[in-house]
């Protein structure tokens, strides 16, 4: 069962089959597999955005699927489905070149981008998927087709943001930028100081310029030994700063709220992006909740407070703001599927197996847009059509029974019929 394993092991798949795909042609043959039978299809790289077992299931394993070129010239990325954006950057790296990643490098660049996909500098260049220059994608029928400006225009529009439901993306072209160092890092403060923090970070963020993206978490660390000793067992604020520059002036205000017990924000080689976060790199259980606020407002920041600030107890190890806005707000030159561009910040709990952090997440309604990035959205498949505007919605749902008019892909982030 290790090679259907992924990232997330409070997700655990029984499949009917699994199809380790190598070519456009093993997927096609999986699907037509489940077609014949009224098998469901799920897909899955590397696992990071499971969350439904793909009980019963024609499983697609898309990790074999490594092909990876750069481009330059045009300074593209055509990127197969089975790769993480860790071999992304580090192919574009010697050309001083740098792909729109996620803030962990080891997550699958395919998926990622198919949910719209919120990196370390989003708010200075928006969603990874305002940046596909097209998609190889067999659909349900068993056709490969590739899908760009100039042709298959539906298809080219929903699976930017759609994120599931249209077939198997075996590959992808990518824009890449200039950026072989970011400006950078993050800073972790006592669980003293996390209310002052929070209540600063809510006064400074929203005036910042798009050139700056940041976040602050609540963190509830385990007690493990390769953490460093102020972070041991430890419940700490962790803010996070990226800019294509240096942001020194902009930062000043934060650094005087309290004293960092570690840390550091200076400039980074792109290939080290990951520091900025430290999110985790080996597998490991959770269960996540989300929502999209209009604003931050000093209530909003008292609630969450009340509902998991230092003094709470709760099996939440992750409660993250992330500032959005700036270019995520605006819909690229090629329009696209993606949701959630009229949110101010994003609300992220993710939670131990059994744990529900849906209180937390529920708590700050009063300020939320009641929508959803569909990448974070978590495990709540009842909810999840609330991660496209109701325009976005029927004109995906549209697609999407052309489509698949068998409804092959029906398990997780699909999107709507």
């Amino acid at each position: 069962m290790n090679e259907i394993s992924g990232f997330n092991l409070a997700v655990r798949h029984h499949p009917a089959l699994v199809a380790e795909a190598e070519t456009p042609s093993d997927v096609a043959e999986a699907l037509a597999h489940a077609s014949a039978r009224d098998l469901p299809v799920a897909v899955q790289a590397t696992g990071h955005g499971a969350v439904q077992a793909a009980d019963g299931a024609v499983l697609i394993l898309t990790s074999r699927m490594r092909s990876l070129t750069i481009d330059p010239v045009e300074r593209t990325a055509t990127i197969g489905a089975g790769c993480t954006w860790a071999e992304v950057v580090q192919a574009a790296a010697p050309f001083g070149l740098a792909p729109l990643c996620g803030s962990a490098s080891g997550v699958g660049a395919v998926g990622f981008t198919l949910g719209g996909g919120i990196g370390p500098l989003a708010r200075t260049y928006g969603f990874a998927a305002d940046h596909v220059r097209s998609l190889t994608v067999v659909t349900p029928d068993g056709a490969v087709r590739v899908a760009d400006a100039g042709s298959e225009p539906d298809l080219f529009w929903a699976l930017r943001g759609g994120k599931s439901g249209f077939g198997v993306v075996t590959s992808l072209t990518v824009d890449l930028f200039p950026l072989a160092t970011v400006w950078g890092g993050g800073l972790y403060y006592a669980a003293a100081d996390a209310p002052a923090v929070l209540r600063a970070y809510q006064r400074w963020a929203p005036g910042l310029p798009e050139t700056l993206t940041t976040s602050l978490a609540f963190l509830r660390l385990p007690p493990l030994p390769q953490l460093p000793p102020p972070l041991r067992g430890q419940f700490v604020a962790h803010l996070r700063v990226a800019s294509p520059e240096p942001q020194e002036a902009l930062l000043a205000p934060m650094l005087g709220v309290a004293e960092p017990v570690l840390g550091g924000v200076g400039e980074l080689p792109y290939t080290q992006l990951d520091r900025i976060h430290n999110d985790p790199t080996d597998p490991m259980p959770a269960v996540e909740r989300s929502t999209l606020l209009r604003e931050l407002t000093p209530e909003a920041v008292e609630t969450l407070l009340t509902v998991a600030g230092p003094s709470v107890e709760l099996p939440i190890p992750v409660v993250e703001i992330r500032h959005l806005g700036g270019a995520l707000a605006r819909e690229p030159k090629e329009p696209n599927a993606v949701g959630g561009r009229d949110g101010a910040f994003n609300v992220l709990a993710i939670g131990l197996p059994g744990s529900d952090p849906g209180p937390v997440v529920g708590a700050l309604a009063p300020w939320s847009t009641g929508g959803s990035l569909i990448n974070m959205h978590g495990s709540d498949l009842t909810t999840t059509d609330r991660a496209w505007p109701e325009e976005t919605r029927r004109r995906l749902a549209k697609i999407r029974n052309r489509v698949d008019p068998g409804n092959l892909f029906r398990i997780g982030h699909v999107a709507p019929r």
